[in-house]
């Protein structure tokens, strides 16, 4: 089980925009990714250079947590609004759950749920 410290530091990384270094810090080397239901993304290597492919692809990326991350046990839920600004300065906006499974401090699996329709707006 994760202790409330080490989420609120996974989330200050994440807001801060270091997404490959929270990926490199609390991810296990066996972590599996999945977005929506689509099939899963394994290993943090693998996992940091998507990161980075993501990053790559926009001038801007930001990430603010809306409300407190739900911890219980293993589990942690967490609501994000994700900004995505590309080169011509168009801005995307996504909401999504994040839903967790830690072995300790670290995090073994995430899953990411949101309507995709909306990075089309």
């Amino acid at each position: 089980m994760p202790s409330r410290d080490i989420v609120e530091a996974f989330v200050k990384r994440l807001e801060d925009g270091d997404f490959v270094g929270a990926i490199e810090q609390f991810y296990t080397m066996d972590a599996a990714t999945y977005e929506n239901n689509a099939a899963p993304t394994v290993g943090r290597d693998r996992l940091a250079a998507k990161e980075r492919g993501v990053l790559a692809a926009f001038k801007e990326v930001k990430a603010v947590r809306v409300g407190p991350s739900m911890i219980e046990g293993d589990h942690v839920a967490t609501r994000w609004t994700f900004s995505f600004t590309n080169a011509e300065g168009t801005t995307r906006i996504l909401d999504e759950i994040a839903w967790q499974t830690w072995r300790g401090d670290e995090l073994i699996e995430e899953r990411f749920y949101y309507d995709p329709k909306q990075l089309g707006r």
